[in-house]
Formats: C-alpha cells, sequence, structure tokens
C-alpha cells in the first residue's frame, strides 16, 4: 500500500509528542541543523527496509510477484514467464530484479510446502545442494532456495522438484523501499505501525538519544508480533 509521506512524517511527530520526546531535543538551535521533518523524511526509506526484513512473512501482504527468466540447472533458458511447463531437470535458478530485498514465498507445484527464506553463503547448508549426493540436497518434502551470484546478477536456485514438468505456483519478493516522485512509500500495510515507531527511533538516534530512540525500537517490534 502506498503512504504519502505527510501522513508519515505526521504520524511519527504524534508517536514522538506521545512518548513525551521534548522537541527541544531534535533540534540544537544550529541554523544548518536539519529540521524535524527533514530528520524523519531522511529515515523513512531505512525504516521500511529494517521492519520489512524483520516481518514475518504473513505480514507482509502481496509483495511483488518475481516474474522474470527461469532456468534449468544446465543454464539453460527455459521461460520468460512462471506459468506454463519448464524444464529438463529438478532445480533451477530465477533471476532476481535489481531491488530484491527478500523473498516472502516460493514454491513449485509438486512441492509438499513452500520456502519463506533463502539460504546465502554462510550457511553450512549452502554447499550441500551442491552435492553429488542427491538426499543431501533439497527435495520435494524440505526444499529450499539459495540467493546466489551469478553473471546475470542475483539469482534465486531452488531445490528440488519431484519430475520435470513442474510450474511455479508462488513466487513472491519484498523490494527495497524507494519515494516515488509524489513522495509516496510502498509499506505492508500490517506493518505501517512498525515503520512509524522504527522511524522514530531512528530520529532520535540521529539527534543523540539512543536510549529514548531504544525504547521506541522494542515498540516497534511488538507490531510485528501480531
Amino acid at each position: 500500500m502506498i503512504f504519502r509521506i505527510d501522513k508519515i512524517l505526521q504520524d511519527v511527530r504524534i508517536c514522538l509528542d506521545e512518548n513525551r520526546i521534548d522537541e527541544a531535543l531534535l533540534q540544537t538551535g544550529d541554523e544548518d541543523t536539519l529540521s524535524l521533518d527533514e530528520m524523519i523524511r531522511s529515515v523513512v526509506v531505512e525504516a521500511v527496509d529494517r521492519v520489512h526484513m524483520a516481518a514475518p512473512y504473513y505480514l507482509l501482504g502481496q509483495g511483488h510477484n518475481l516474474m522474470d527468466a527461469l532456468y534449468d540447472n544446465e543454464d539453460n533458458l527455459v521461460r520468460r514467464t512462471p506459468s506454463v511447463h519448464w524444464g529438463t531437470l529438478e532445480s533451477g535458478w530465477i533471476v532476481l530484479p535489481d531491488d530484491f530485498m527478500r523473498l516472502v514465498v516460493f514454491e513449485m507445484s509438486d512441492w509438499e510446502r513452500p520456502v519463506y527464506a533463502v539460504i546465502t553463503p554462510e550457511s553450512p547448508m549452502f554447499d550441500r545442494q551442491r552435492s553429488r549426493v542427491k538426499a543431501l540436497r533439497g527435495t520435494a518434502q524440505r526444499p529450499v532456495c539459495l540467493l546466489c551470484v551469478r553473471p546475470e546478477g542475483k539469482v534465486l536456485e531452488f531445490y528440488s522438484c519431484k519430475s520435470t514438468n513442474a510450474t511455479v505456483t508462488r513466487a513472491v519478493y519484498m523490494p527495497h523501499a524507494m519515494m516515488d516522485d509524489r513522495g509516496g512509500v510502498d509499506i505492508s500495510e500490517r506493518c505501517y505501525d512498525a515503520v512509524v515507531y522504527t522511524a522514530a527511533g531512528l530520529t532520535l538516534n540521529r539527534c543523540k538519544e539512543a536510549d529514548k530512540a531504544a525504547v521506541l525500537m522494542e515498540l516497534a517490534k511488538t507490531y510485528l508480533q501480531k
């Protein structure tokens, strides 16, 4: 859902006021110091990214569809849309958009459950997916997705399907936040309150009010536990 920056600024100010944050703490009197609204504006995108990264998947709403080139694991381009049968092998990869931040859900038609989080190279499970021993790799019962880098850019590798004619049934991600030309920011509706408190906390951090900022950051987490 698109929220306008004017509403976000207003709600963050209300948050600061309700938590008895004296506005004098937010201003030094220096003519070069940013105004309160400018400080809030400067942290909104960071606040959205922080909240969307931390939120459980069920609070993220519909997200954005992954609709890009799909390849099999011999690097053969299979199709440009994930709505038809694909592939010659049981695993493959999909090119991720430049604004990819987090996977919401990925699922193939013959998997017994979806995947909600990617495995990064730091995980010991990462290298297992390249093993010659099939039992060590992801299966249709316990599928996995890896976040990898190829010459094409960031990709999502998935393991594995029962058959060679499985289809993608769900492929959704969260992008990095950005403010559009009209001052709108795409925020998952159920995450909005957490974004407001996080933005308030980041604003206080900029003002070197770390203790008060920590309180608001903790309050923000409570809105992600619904």
